[in-house]
């Protein structure tokens, strides 16, 4: 069986013989799992979730049973005041530049301390000239970057002593960075910093990616907002498009308003029928970021095995579920991400290229071959075309399907 979907004996002997070496790894995975799954179902019963949740709701969506206990149910398992989940965000960015637009009046201070945000808030905050940016609205923008994987704790006390600032970003996942992703305790550890110095400071985290990897959320260590995205870990693979903003009631208002329109906010949206959706990925969530973790262990310790450098190591604390390869050459880059479209359900047979991705300013390669387009708790992997040459692997519904992807990957560049 093997020998049909085109992985060697020699394969299939060194991802076996890695696994051996992660089995500790994996009780550690399946604790988290058990506890967010404790979480999951403990606010079902509390919310009372029923068939009628199910229904779905046209034009306004007023009076929506079931978007109401979904974001009921997300503020309980996310440790917030309040949440928005809703269909009509786009993606997680789209849930980002609506919270910041939110959040920000002209003349106000945007501080990134985790470095510069994600390609696709370039134009966003008019890093990138745009017309539409928080820029072009008087909005200002500064960043501090990390010190050695670790926030720059002087220089943050010391910018917040001399600037009023009034929206503090945090990017946990590390983008298309070579930097580790932020853990929850630095997390915790730098919001206490700024809050002893400005209690007023709005301090907004980029939670995507991050979901259900440990046992706790970044609300739960003073974040003021949090933001996510449905197509990765809390739509369990299931979910078809959405995002969610949790954090303190006031601020959730005002993104809600900022979304619909003020003076409505969340009591509009129709939900379109995707209510079961939403719920059943939510339930799934603990365990498929479960598999989506063993994947990214599994494929560090191969790789490593291989004489390539990786972040994380196979045995090193996990902040989310993106892997990075680094190859340090564009061909094996390009081959490894064939191998995973190769190794995926849908679109096997695409030969992916890399290409001038919307938001992005290098060339990208991409493998999706997902049920949902762009799904990043699927099995996919993705990179810029730019020196050191890293993929970003991430996903798996199944560790199964994870295993079987990543053998295909590795044979790929093997023959290369």
């Amino acid at each position: 069986m093997y020998n049909a979907l085109g992985i060697s004996n020699e394969v299939v002997n060194l991802v076996n013989e890695s696994e051996k070496d992660c089995e500790d790894e994996f009780k550690k995975i399946d604790e988290a799992c058990m506890y967010n799954s404790l979480k999951v179902l403990t606010s079902f019963h509390k919310n009372q979730v029923t068939e009628s949740c199910f229904n779905s709701t046209t034009g306004y969506g007023y009076n929506d049973l079931g978007r109401e206990t979904i974001e009921n149910i997300y503020k309980d398992v996310l440790g917030s005041e309040d949440a928005l989940v809703r269909s009509q965000f786009i993606s997680g960015s789209h849930a980002l530049t609506v919270c910041l637009f939110a959040l920000l009046r002209p003349n106000d201070l945007l501080l990134s301390i985790s470095g510069k945000p994600y390609d696709t808030l370039d134009e966003v905050i008019g890093i990138k000239d745009n017309p539409s940016s928080l820029k072009s609205f008087g909005i200002k923008y500064d960043q501090i970057d990390l010190v050695n994987d670790d926030f720059d704790y002087p220089k943050i006390k010391e910018y917040l002593e001399n600037n009023k600032v009034k929206v503090i970003e945090i990017q946990r996942s590390k983008g298309y960075s070579t930097r580790k992703s932020i853990s929850l305790e630095k997390v915790g550890k730098v919001i206490k910093l700024i809050k002893e110095i400005d209690n007023e400071i709005i301090v907004m985290v980029d939670n995507c990616y991050c979901e259900f990897v440990t046992s706790s959320e970044p609300t739960t260590v003073g974040a003021d907002v949090i933001v996510g995205s449905l197509i990765k870990n809390l739509g369990g693979g299931i979910a078809p498009n959405g995002a969610y903003i949790a954090g303190r009631y006031k601020y959730i208002k005002l993104c809600a308003e900022r979304l619909t329109l003020p003076g409505e906010g969340k009591e509009v949206g129709p939900t379109l029928g995707i209510n079961k959706s939403i719920f059943q990925g939510l339930y799934m969530a603990p365990s498929v970021v479960a598999q989506s973790l063993k994947t990214a262990i599994l494929t560090a310790r191969v790789l490593e095995k291989m004489g390539y450098e990786v972040e994380p190591k196979y045995n090193e604390e996990r902040a989310d579920i993106v892997q990075t390869i680094t190859f340090k050459d564009p061909n094996k880059l390009i081959e490894f991400t064939r191998g995973i479209q190769e190794g995926s359900a849908i679109d096997s047979n695409a030969v992916v290229e890399p290409w001038p991705m919307p938001g992005y300013t290098d060339k990208v390669i991409m493998a999706s071959g997902s049920f949902t387009q762009g799904s990043s708790i699927e099995l996919s992997c993705d990179g810029p075309l730019r020196d050191p040459y890293v993929a970003y692997m991430q996903g798996s519904l199944t560790y199964q399907y994870g295993k079987l992807g990543l053998m295909k990957a590795v044979e790929k560049i093997i023959n290369k």
